[in-house]
């Protein structure tokens, strides 16, 4: 059930007007890689990006920006049992770093020369978009992260194990 509400959040957030790339999608996918079995985390960030694109619509970029969703979730995966406040934040950078790489890579593919040039060019203008990425998912980290700590140790002290169980 929270990961059906994990995918209607994420893809309404991506609906809705916002800044460019201020989505946290990344951040869901580390939450949903420390928390929710693999196989879940793994695909749950694609999920949120294809059911969205395919409402918002398809663009030339489309398998760049998939395939780092992908990527992201499967970075998620390596905070399974290690859910530690640096690691966390490290490894959502390192997603963070990964989605930038990859889907910059294919809008240089996909709409730039295929040159040096342009290639510094498509990624030095793309800098403000990981500096909004960066920000909404390391916010979102922690407090996703952080909230679920404090509503697990609620639950642990007043008995509520069977109504948080997945949480």
């Amino acid at each position: 059930m929270f990961t059906y509400i994990l995918v209607m959040v994420a893809v309404l957030l991506r609906l809705f007007p916002h800044m460019p790339n201020f989505v946290p999608i990344i951040a869901i996918a580390m939450y949903a890689g420390a928390y929710l079995p693999k196989k879940q985390a793994l695909f749950l960030p694609l999920l949120i990006m294809v059911i969205s694109d395919l409402i918002i619509g398809l663009h030339d970029v489309v398998f760049f920006t998939w395939s780092a969703m992908l990527l992201c979730g499967v970075i998620g995966t390596r905070l399974h049992d290690n859910v530690k406040p640096g690691t966390v934040l490290s490894t959502t950078l390192f997603a963070a770093v990964a989605f930038f790489l990859v889907s910059n890579f294919g809008v240089w593919i996909a709409w730039y020369p295929h040159t040096f040039a342009g290639l510094t060019d498509c990624f030095v203008k793309a800098i403000p978009f990981f500096r909004s990425t960066f920000l909404v998912n390391t916010a979102v980290v922690i407090v996703m992260f952080s909230l679920h700590e404090v509503l697990k140790k609620v639950s642990e002290k007043y008995s509520f194990k069977k109504a948080l169980v997945k949480l």
